[in-house]
This record gives C-alpha cells, structure tokens and sequence, in this order.
C-alpha cells in the first residue's frame, strides 16, 4: 500500500488485528519486512540511525527503563540521538513541561500511572524534534481531563508543522483530532482522506436525519416528495427521521423548504455524519 502523511495529524483507524501496530513498527525500523520492501521519508526504515532522527515514535506498549525518573529517562534518549548533555537535559525539562509533568519529573517511573506514562512516551518522542511522528494509541489509560489535554497537545504539535500519523481504534478520539484518516483493514488500506468526503462517496448506502420540528407530519409530507428521499418516519410528535441517498442535495432543499413553510426546527441531527458510520459501511 501507499499512502501520503500531509502535515498536521492522520488518524490510523482500524479494528484490533486491522494492522495498524505491524505497519508502525514497519515505518519505524522496529521489525523487518519478511516480504516486499518499505520506503518512508525516501528511505529504508530497517537499520537505519539517520533515518531514525527524523521521526519519533511513542509505542502502545511501555517500555520503559523503571528505576529513571521521567526527567532522567527523557534525557537519556535524547543524549542516544546525539544530543550533548546540557542541552539534552534541558531540552528533557522543555518538553516533559509541555506535556504537564514537570511536577513530576524526579520521581521513579515505576511510581507513574498510566496516563504519566503516556505522557513521558510522547515527550521521548519529541524530544529530538522529529519531523514525522508515529504515536501508537497514544490515549489508552488517561482520564477525561488528560485525554482533552493530549488531544490538544497533539493539535498544537500539528500547528508547528508537525506530520503525525495517529493510530487508534477508538473512532470519537481520533475524530477529535482531525478529519484526516487513513482507515485499515486486515491489512489494506480502505479509504483515506476527508471524513466529510469519503462519506459522500457512500452512495449506496442512505444517509439517515433526524428532525426535531414543530409540525412533524406537516414536514413528513413534504419529505416525501424530494429527490434521493428513500424513506420518510415519523417516529412520535415531535420529530421526523428520513433517509436519503443525496444527503447534499437533501440539506439544501431541506433548508429552503424549513424556510418557506416556516418551521420550527429545534435539533438537526445525523447518526451517519461520523468516523463510526463510514467504518461501518466500508467494512460491510
């Protein structure tokens, strides 16, 4: 497969056993091809030091050296890509500061929770200021409030001109993040792009609406007559549910005739405008 990393974030989405782990250790020279060949950045990833100062890599699983402190552990890696040692340590402090744990840098790793621990991999992976980063379910064990923070994290790295390829099989995560994906499955590429427009490429299957409105029947009826309009419900008093097969065609015609028969809409919403959908139906 080929595949492109603009700059800013790629979301790496697929089920458990899609791939999404074999192809980062692939990228990243932590396992052989057996097969084939790989090129990334122009270059053999496979035993490969110069190569390897150019990306950065936090692993799903830890690997961590537990008697370090997070500050010495950072400052260890960054002095193995070259760095000296006064402005590998400093650079340590810089980063583990920018993903909030500078309260914590002296203390012993093994003492970490989950959520540190994810924190310490993302800064030994930026430490050495990598043009391309690979981070493998870099969410996994972070609480709400650590979850919300890495997500921004991670946005603001992409903002700095950062290429990031962010592999997740929880879809809300990533959809956080970017519309960008890149979706696996059993070890093929399926899609990738825009959310938003490898959706609207999904004809074949209807894209559902629901309308919360004042004269649900009186919409209905006018639903009905629309062109790509497969099915028309009117599920209780209060809302109407269609399926359409033309959901851009849909919105603009539903919009004008909101407008003419002046209605009151309180909730437009769409269960197939998301990550979860469109995995759905390219899996199928």
């Amino acid at each position: 497969m080929t595949l492109e990393v603009p700059r800013g974030v790629t979301g790496l989405l697929g089920p458990n056993g899609a791939g999404k782990s074999t192809f980062l250790k692939l990228c990243t020279g932590l396992v052989k091809a057996s097969k084939g060949s790989i090129s990334v950045l122009g270059q053999d990833p496979w035993n490969n030091p110069k190569f390897l100062r150019r990306i950065g890599l936090a692993p799903e699983h830890d690997a961590f050296y537990e008697s370090l402190t997070g500050l010495e552990f950072v400052t260890m890696l960054a002095r193995m890509q070259g760095t000296s040692k006064f402005k590998a340590e400093r650079r340590a402090k810089d980063v583990l500061e920018q993903v909030r744990l500078t309260p914590h840098v002296n203390r012993r790793i093994a003492t970490y929770s989950k959520g540190m621990r994810q924190r310490v991999k993302i800064a030994q992976a930026i430490v050495h200021d990598p043009e391309l980063l690979f981070l493998d379910e870099p969410l996994t064990g972070t609480d709400p409030v650590g979850r919300r923070e890495m997500i921004d994290f991670i946005k603001g790295l992409a903002k700095q001109g950062k290429s990031i390829l962010v592999s997740s099989h929880v879809l809300y995560e990533v959809e956080a993040m970017t519309p960008n994906i890149l979706l696996i499955h059993r070890g093929r590429v399926i899609a990738e792009g825009d959310i938003h427009q490898i959706r609207e490429l999904i004809d074949e299957h209807p894209h559902n609406v629901r309308i919360e409105v004042d004269r649900p029947r009186d919409l209905a009826a006018h639903l009905v007559g629309l062109p790509g309009v497969v099915t028309v419900r009117v599920p209780d008093e209060a809302h109407v549910e269609a399926e359409t097969r033309k959901p851009d065609e849909f919105y603009q015609r539903l919009q004008d005739l909101l407008q003419r028969e002046r209605h009151n809409v309180v909730a437009l919403t769409s269960p197939d405008d998301n990550l979860e959908s469109v995995f759905r139906y390219l899996v199928k």
